[in-house]
């Protein structure tokens, strides 16, 4: 079953006079549980696209569908609450507030999404467990590295139990040897049935992923199961 599906996704910018056609006629579907890996060069559209599936930017034309329901002409009020419930997003730069605690930072969708204070600190000791940091809830982000801090990240991602994860370019600010722990918690993810999909520049990280899709000119131009994928933790 398709956790999401886009056909016929048209997207253009227009500043003054110039108009540029960020996607043209893109058709994607994405089964539940898969981790897909989204490549292209700098304007190639990928980012447009992943922007559209995150309910972060509306298409021009197209429909989207994302876990059985359409989503393509819902309010902005409507696409908020689909981004809390539905979708948890880790992106390059981490995005933590540096003010708050570690704990703090992975409760806040919980907040914006009305859960009582008891439940939201099991709920985020539970999502701090799973990435290995359990015993960092009172530092803040400028007292952690930056492989711990998208731990943070990912932990805030899952603490609302999203039916998809969305990672942007996730491994981009990392050295290999954190980068591999970052994709062995994502591939512990997949495993446990999350649907990932994650922007990468990195043909060598996106051999962890299961599926590979290629964009070029705002269209995609390959959709493939990778081969010999790599699993960490295993020859």
């Amino acid at each position: 079953m398709s956790m999401l599906e886009v056909k016929d996704v048209y997207k253009t910018y227009v500043t003054g006079d110039i108009r540029y056609q960020a996607l043209s006629g893109v058709n994607l579907s994405v089964e539940k549980g898969e981790f897909t890996s989204i490549m292209g060069r700098s304007g190639s559209g990928k980012s447009t696209f992943m922007n559209i599936l995150g309910c972060l930017d509306k298409m021009d034309s197209g429909n989207y569908m994302l876990n059985g329901q359409n989503v393509t002409n819902l309010s902005d009020n409507e696409l908020a609450y689909i981004r809390n419930r539905e979708i948890g997003f880790v992106f390059q730069s981490f995005n933590l507030l540096p003010r708050m605690s570690i704990l703090e930072n992975v409760e806040l969708p919980m907040i914006y999404g009305g859960i009582n204070s008891k439940i939201r600190r099991k709920k985020a000791m539970d999502a701090l467990e799973k990435v290995g940091l359990a015993n960092w809830i009172k530092h803040k982000p400028n007292e952690i590295s930056g492989g711990q801090k998208q731990r943070v990240a990912i932990a805030r991602a899952i603490v609302n139990s999203p039916n998809v994860i969305m990672a942007d370019e996730p491994t981009g600010n990392l050295d290999s040897v954190v980068t591999a722990e970052i994709l062995k918690i994502f591939q512990q993810l997949n495993e446990e049935g999350a649907t990932i999909i994650m922007v990468t520049h990195e043909p060598e990280v996106a051999q962890y992923t299961k599926k590979i899709v290629r964009f070029s000119d705002g269209k995609i131009v390959s959709d493939s199961m990778v081969l010999n994928r790599k699993i960490i933790g295993k020859d």
